[in-house]
């Protein structure tokens, strides 16, 4: 069988898989099923699977008939695709359902588009797990602020600081986290609040690193919307 033939029966034969799958689950399923075969090829059908079934159970809350109609809507239906190509490609049930609960605030909400919802999504995908608890921490910045989140990643969020005369492993772990920060920073989902010397009024610069010294980060408006729209936070948080 030449080769370009067998890698399309694959696809093929993963694609009629996902469908399978899609098609069990009890509410949206038929509905679901129709998008699943535009999917990128060779994906992992087992998160699928359990990503579909996160889905199912968010979108139970609406009608079948808004449902129908919404996907009819061409910025709707690539928006569950987009959902359904990180799904394949996560390896979290976090991830999963921080993916599903962007399509859910998106069909539940009127005050953003499918396409701002789809930027959110691919806001998403650039960022790691523990970067996500990061902006999550950063919600409630205030000491002793959210104690049972910050307890529950205390491993995440112990601060690490480097300085002269300190182990490599410090300095590893500290690049890190500062690398974290900056990526959410350039990503206009944080806020830093930087130090000013009492006396002259002018920044503050770490000794160690070169760079203006942070007091503290806050979640900025954008940083606030993903939150909320991953379900990390409520309408009021």
């Amino acid at each position: 069988m030449p080769k370009e033939k067998a890698k399309k029966n694959k696809t093929d034969l993963l694609i009629a898989t996902a469908k399978s799958i899609v098609d069990i689950v009890p509410f949206a399923g038929p509905l679901l099923s129709e998008l699943v075969g535009t999917l990128i090829p060779n994906q992992r059908i087992d998160r699928l699977s359990k990503y579909v079934n996160e889905l199912d159970e968010k979108l139970s809350r609406f009608e079948v008939d808004y449902l129908k109609q919404e996907i009819q809507n061409e910025e709707c239906s690539d928006l569950f695709e987009e959902g359904f190509r990180q799904a394949a490609r996560t390896l979290t049930d976090d991830r999963r359902r921080y993916i599903a609960s962007i399509i859910q605030n998106s069909l539940d909400e009127e005050h953003i588009s499918y396409v701002e919802s789809k930027h959110l999504m691919q806001i998403l995908q650039e960022l790691n797990d523990i970067e996500i608890i990061w902006l999550r921490s950063y919600q409630d910045p205030t000491l002793g602020g959210d104690k049972e989140f910050r307890e529950k990643h205390k491993d995440v969020l112990k601060s690490v600081h480097a300085h002269f005369g300190v182990s490599q492993d410090v300095l590893d772990k500290d690049a890190l986290q500062r690398s974290y920060k900056e990526h959410l920073e350039r990503l206009g989902l944080i806020q830093a609040h930087y130090n000013l010397n009492r006396e002259t009024g002018l920044p503050e610069f770490d000794r160690f690193s070169g760079k203006q010294k942070v007091s503290y980060y806050n979640t900025s408006s954008l940083g606030r919307l993903l939150l909320k729209y991953i379900g990390l936070i409520d309408e009021n948080g």
